[in-house]
């Protein structure tokens, strides 16, 4: 029988061949590519023929003489012999022309037998040689056609055709999975291609070399899809393609370690996308730059996965806080040596400024209610700006505040328990115009003092000072409570602030004739910054000890009024606005949404200021 097929092999190194291997990595980074060497390729068609030997009388016995000389030798067909040297007929050749001339010669009957049963052997060898040395499976051809001229009927050789036939189907099965690898023709799908060929073989002929390495080539080449999908960032797809490699060769660890392999890829990929992410967040315009990170973590990165929820939050706070936190505590440096006050970060959110319809102590300028929204938070004074803090500002600027120029300003009396003017009172002294001590609150200066403080904490630092609108004001004061009290109703809880309570008594023992029944704090007059317990965003003193200046401009009613909660200003107007209660306030006067128009060059002994930082 013709041989049908044309033999192939893989490009060797070592045994392992020019097949991906462990990682599924690549030198070159190129899929898998199956070599197949020109001297490997089977002839067409081979039939043997025996050579004409002439047998007379007179060479007999010199012929016999060969064919046993062949037979030791081991040349057994002639030329085309494995083992031949080529000098003379082989002995099969021989001992046919003998068989022709004396066909019941004992000696040559006996020689053919020998030389038959030696061919088999020989065929056999061959045959198993074909898996390490492809050239054997032309040598194992050309045996079978030799045998299939001598000993068709004999059964080792039909047994020994019939199993060269399959090694050749086989083989040809292979060759086609390889020229199949090597057009990409894979076979993923189940439909053919290489990995349908490689089986067909590994069917004809189980646990054959040559299609086993093509599944291995197989394999690395859907582990480099995989990969190529990675780089992409396509990790959905990569799974798709290890999984298509798992079936390949499920014995082996190649995909279990390729599988890890890209985990860690992915694991570092997505934790570069959050650095990145973050990192963006430190320049101007980071955040739409982080959210881009985002959306690529997000696409990537499995449900939950810790990375992509720190990137979201940062980008959150971000977007809302810059690179602060809400509740954060900061100072910052000045120019001239020391920090600024403390600043605490309050969240952004939305709330109803004004007074509701219910509320029977609200004034017309109290209303209409509206809804305003802070998409930002804002740092904010901790406390209300101290003796101590602002004489820091004099010292450095030598600014000279209202009630210094003029000469005097409005303190508390106690003989008469009435707020007077007195002269020579500045920001330097208290409430009853005694010299101040550092940790009270500044007295005794007006709503430009107030901003000339601020501009000179924003030239120090490099950042934006200034004092809080109205809005941010009363937002800061509610901390979330939407009750007619900061706190919400009645009376004030114990140790919550410094306001006008009814066992609180003056150092000659006076008594609020209209203040918070069953509410004292111990306090006549200011009492030194921060005393009392927070409110809800961390600030202290914002509903009580002293009324602070905002920076909006008086305005009658919120009729026509900004919704963004900035200041509502007219430039050059001469009334600002004063919120929150003091030391000296009604309970009416401390609800959340009072508030009081005053000249801006007012002074007295019941209104200060904190400041506010943009972040």
């Amino acid at each position: 029988m013709a041989a049908l097929m044309l033999a192939s092999a893989c490009s060797r190194s070592g045994s392992d061949g020019a097949i991906d291997q462990p990682d599924g990595k690549e030198a070159s980074g190129a899929a898998p590519v199956v070599t197949i060497g020109p001297d490997e390729a089977m002839p067409e068609a081979v039939v043997w023929e025996a050579p004409s030997i002439q047998v007379d009388e007179g060479n007999t016995d010199e012929l016999k003489s060969q064919a046993h000389e062949a037979l030791e030798a081991g040349r057994l067909f002639g030329d085309g012999d494995a083992d031949g040297d080529g000098d003379s007929a082989g002995a099969i050749p021989l001992y046919l022309a003998l068989r022709q001339s004396a066909p019941d010669d004992p000696e040559v009957q006996r020689g053919f037998g020998e030389a038959v049963d030696a061919l088999v052997s020989r065929a056999d060898t061959m045959l198993a040689a074909v898996e390490d040395e492809p050239a054997a499976l032309r040598q194992a051809q050309e045996v079978g056609s030799v045998l299939r001229v001598v000993a068709a009927q004999d059964p080792r050789v039909v047994a020994y055709l019939d199993q060269l036939q399959t090694v050749e189907q086989a083989q040809e099965a292979s060759l086609r999975g390889e020229r199949a690898l090597n057009q990409d023709d894979i076979g993923e799908t189940g439909d053919g291609g290489a990995i349908g060929w490689f089986r067909q073989s590994l069917e004809l002929r189980p646990g054959n070399a040559r299609a086993t390495q093509g599944l291995a080539a197989a394999e690395s080449a859907l582990i480099r899809r995989a990969e190529k999908a990675a780089e992409a960032d396509d990790y959905g797809q990569a799974g798709d393609w290890l999984d298509k490699a798992a079936g390949l060769r499920p014995d082996m660890d190649t995909v279990d370690r390729a599988r890890a392999h890209i985990a860690r890829v992915r694991l570092a990929r997505i934790g570069s996308l959050r650095d990145q992410g973050i990192a963006a967040l430190s320049a101007e315009g980071g955040v739409d730059v982080a959210r881009a990170h985002l959306a690529n973590l997000l696409r990537i990165a499995p449900e939950g996965n810790p990375a992509a929820v720190e990137l979201r939050e940062r980008i959150e706070l971000a977007s809302h806080y810059g690179l602060f936190r809400p509740g954060q505590v900061f100072t910052e440096a000045l120019r001239l040596g020391g920090r600024g006050p403390a600043l605490v970060v309050i969240p952004h959110g939305a709330f109803r400024m004004g007074a509701s319809e219910a509320d029977p102590e609200a004034t017309d300028a109290e209303r209409p209610a509206r809804t305003i929204r802070f998409d930002r938070g804002l740092a904010v004074a901790h406390h209300e700006v101290t003796v101590a803090e602002f004489r820091r500002f004099i010292t450095a600027t030598g600014y000279t505040t209202r009630a210094a120029r003029r000469g005097y300003s409005t303190i508390y009396d106690e003989r008469s328990g009435n707020l007077v003017r007195r002269n020579g009172v500045d920001w330097r002294h208290d409430y009853t115009g005694k010299p101040a001590a550092d940790e009270l609150p500044v007295l005794h200066v007006s709503a430009r003092d107030a901003d000339a403080y601020a501009e000179w904490l924003a030239d120090q630092t490099g950042h934006r000072y200034r004092l809080p609108s109205e809005a941010e004001f009363e937002y800061m004061l509610r901390a979330g409570n939407p009750g007619p009290f900061p706190w919400g109703e009645g009376a004030p809880p114990q140790g919550s602030g410094n306001y006008t309570g009814a066992l609180d008594a003056s150092p000659s023992g006076r008594h609020w004739r209209n203040a918070f029944e069953g509410y004292g704090d111990g306090a006549w007059g200011p009492a030194p910054a921060a005393s009392y317990a927070p409110n809800g965003y961390g600030l202290f003193d914002v509903a009580g000890n002293v009324s602070e200046w905002v920076g909006d401009c008086w305005h009658g009613s919120y009729r026509r009024a900004p919704t963004t909660g900035k200041a509502w200003v007219n430039p050059g107007c001469r009334e600002r606005v004063v919120r929150g209660g003091s030391w000296a306030s009604s309970p009416e006067q401390t609800r959340s949404s009072w508030r009081l128009a005053s000249d801006a060059n007012t002074t007295n002994a019941r209104v200060g200021f904190r400041v506010v930082r943009e972040i």
